[in-house]
């Protein structure tokens, strides 16, 4: 079984947010960009739950590719994309009563309430999200989820969608009605058979079907296909339909949408568990797939507070179904290199089918994991004792690496031999060490190891960084081993080097050709200019993952300004070291890798020489309606009485200020609660603006 989290060191945490994060962002790849999963739903779910959990754990530890921070995957090229006005966040999850307890207790905690608290609950659909705008009663446009700031054009897919209606009478101005695109089973099946005797491919599930209908290039085959809609959620409006969640689903209905009839309000947690044992003992009879239960806080006005973390909201969860496993054997355990230089043990598998999808590969996490079993059995620090030749039970998965669930003891040939973690790189063959503090073993290779090189190259052109169109892993690992890139810059030097009038040109290499070549250099161009935020997530600093990417750069605004700092900072003292670690998200291993960043020449000359062929945008910071609090730099201290402190900050940011941790010079204003302590004197002493609650809730309301 898996160690609890709040059992685990920082160095067991880290190598297992390690192989979360590889698990998690091929799942994501698979399913979003190629409708074809890879692993079950509820696998994937209770991997991201676990990573969550981990980092909630110990939030210095964050990836800087952590799945906390992701959502889908981005558009698919074939199709115009449409900028979300209002994103389109995903859901936490829960995966049992005690979940659910805790998300109610923490809706409270975050509030402040103790009062009536109801629930609307409904089904999880499992299909593909879909975003309709209306104005003035018109269908404007239809789009995917897409990586939920950006999705697919499938408006013309979507109007031969019988249940999304073209015209509403009676709507608000604007309209954003989200829903599910899926496929009922009998027409599943019947699509199949049509498929078969056609010549055709069989889908695999409904839902991929679903998914490859909705993106189909061409509406007339997606008029073929039996696609459904159900609504149930809200983006842009320009008048509030409803005070709450289960009135709003009633007008959705009263507009001529489909909504689903199982939807229900509750009104205490018990009624919420009930109704999701109801409807999973009828999962089998809906005739459609779902993959469990979605509760969202009931009244309008409450989710406004309840507000939003970077990619999902704080008023609602979905309570999923158990996930399935297997047992197989353990054929052999490789090692795999990434980009800074960690040893991932990876298991190979005996196949194994679960719930018809094929598992071969699964994470080992570490060499304390893997060797983890004294000779009587018992456990030393999680590990299971994973030899060659055992017994072992594996989640429900397919290519991409799913985890390990437990070893049968019983079962074991009594002339295993445990694993012995290698000492060297096996792919460069420097020393491998473990560093004080890391359960990681790493390569000390560095930049001659070309396993973290094209890692690295890899992290750079991912789609939460550059995201360079025609520019993916693949090309990226062939460029590096023909010695045409070694680093992020050689990337935009490519067309001077490569382009169309050079000696040796991309267009003459197989599999290129004058349109692809010159597509390349267009999408290398593009990205001459990147955000802030994407230019610090791609130069994938240890530690350093989107959501700081995003902290820094609304405190920093400018790269300029922020190394200036981290220069400075390299001594680990004094006033920029601690503006460092007075910022809201950043912990000390955060700052410590973002200063090596710059103090190692070699890291520095390659992010300088990045520069020089970049414009890396200022960060525009939210401004609320010109609101005063905009920039400025706020530190909460004390108990608040009229909302709790993690709202306070939370509704800070919304209006673009800066939220530190600790009293500086540079600090705006000073919110003073109850016992508000030294803090409180420190701000006095330097003149810094103290305000009450009172005069802080009349500051941000304007």
């Amino acid at each position: 079984m898996r160690k609890p989290a709040g059992q685990m060191s920082k160095d067991e945490v880290e190598q297992e947010l390690a192989s979360l994060s590889a698990e998690i962002h091929a799942a994501n790849w698979a399913y979003y960009r190629f409708d074809a999963p890879r692993i079950s739903d509820a696998e994937y779910d209770r991997l991201k739950q676990r990573n969550l959990d981990l980092e909630n754990l110990f939030p210095d530890l964050k990836r800087p590719d952590s799945p906390s921070d992701q959502i889908g995957a981005a558009p698919a090229s074939g199709f115009e994309k449409i900028t979300h006005e209002v994103t389109m966040l995903s859901l936490g999850n829960a995966f049992d009563d005690a979940d659910v307890r805790d998300f109610v207790e923490g809706v409270r905690r975050f509030l402040g309430h103790e009062g009536e608290l109801a629930f609307t609950a409904e089904p999880k659909i499992d299909g593909l999200s879909l975003a309709l705008r209306y104005e003035y009663g018109d269908l404007i446009y239809a789009a995917t989820r897409g990586d939920g700031t950006t999705g697919e054009n499938v408006t013309e897919n979507a109007k031969t969608i019988a249940e999304i209606p073209q015209k509403l009478n009676n709507a608000p101005e604007i309209l954003e009605v989200r829903g599910e695109v899926y496929m009922h089973r009998d027409d599943f099946t019947a699509l199949n058979l049509q498929q078969e005797a056609a010549g055709g491919k069989r889908f695999a599930n409904p839902r991929n079907a679903a998914a490859g209908a909705l993106r189909q290039l061409n509406a007339k085959v997606t008029a073929e296909r039996p696609l459904r809609f159900f609504a149930y959620s809200w983006g842009a409006l320009s008048t509030r339909l409803a005070e709450r969640q289960s009135s709003f689903i009633q007008r959705l209905s009263e507009l001529g949408f489909s909504v689903n009839e199982l939807t229900k309000r509750c009104e205490s947690i018990e009624e919420m568990l009930i109704l999701y044992d109801q409807i999973s003992k009828s999962r089998a009879d809906l005739g459609y797939d779902i993959d469990g239960v979605v509760y969202k806080v009931d009244r309008l006005d409450l989710q406004d507070r309840l507000g939003f973390r970077s990619t999902t909201p704080r008023w609602a969860i979905a309570h999923k179904f158990p996930a399935e496993t297997a047992w197989t054997t353990l054929d052999d355990i490789d090692i795999q290199v990434g980009r800074t230089g960690a040893m991932s043990p990876v298991a190979r598998l005996k196949p194994v089918t679960v719930g018809g999808v094929v598992v071969s590969n699964a994470t080992l996490h570490n060499a304390d994991y893997i060797a983890g079993r004294t000779a009587d059995g018992s456990v030393i620090r999680g590990g299971k004792d994973f030899r060659l030749g055992d017994w072992v039970e594996v989640y429900r998965a397919g290519d991409v690496i799913p985890k390990l669930k437990d070893v049968d003891l019983s079962r074991r040939s009594a002339s295993t031999q445990p694993y012995v973690f290698p000492k060297h790189c096996p792919v460069c063959g420097s020393d491998a060490l473990q560093e004080p503090q890391d359960s990681t073993i790493r390569c000390t290779g560095g930049f001659i190891c070309s396993a973290q090189a094209i890692e690295k190259l890899k992290h750079f052109v991912s789609r939460q960084a550059f995201d360079i169109e025609g520019l993916g892993a693949k090309q990226v690992e062939q460029f590096y081993k023909d010695g045409w890139i070694a680093t992020p810059a050689d990337i935009f030097a490519m067309q001077k080097t490569y382009g169309p009038n050079s000696e040796n040109p991309l267009q003459n290499r197989e599999g290129w050709g004058i349109k692809s070549a010159e597509n390349l250099f267009v999408g290398i161009n593009d990205k001459r200019k990147i955000s802030f935020p994407r230019f610090l997530f791609g130069l994938g600093i240890r530690h350093v993952g989107e959501g700081a990417s995003r902290v820094l750069a609304r405190f920093f605004e400018s790269w300029s300004a922020m190394k200036d700092v981290l220069i400075a900072a390299q001594c680990r003292s004094g006033d920029a070291w601690e503006t460092l670690l007075s910022i809201d998200g950043i912990g000390e291993r955060a700052a410590t890798a973002l200063v090596d960043s710059l103090q190692d020449p070699r890291s520095r000359a390659i992010i300088d020489d990045l520069i020089s062929h970049l414009d890396v945008e200022t960060f525009v910071r939210l401004d609320q309606n010109g609101s005063i609090l905009s920039g400025k730099t706020i530190v909460f201290t004390g108990s608040l009485t009229k909302m709790t402190r993690a709202e306070a900050k939370a509704k800070a940011e919304t209006l673009g200020a800066k939220v530190s941790g600790s009293v500086s010079a540079k600090t705006d204003y000073l919110v003073a609660g109850d016992a508000a302590g030294s803090k409180r004197t420190k701000a006095a002493s330097l003149g810094v603006k103290i305000l009450s609650e009172d005069e802080w809730l009349d500051l941000a309301q304007g």
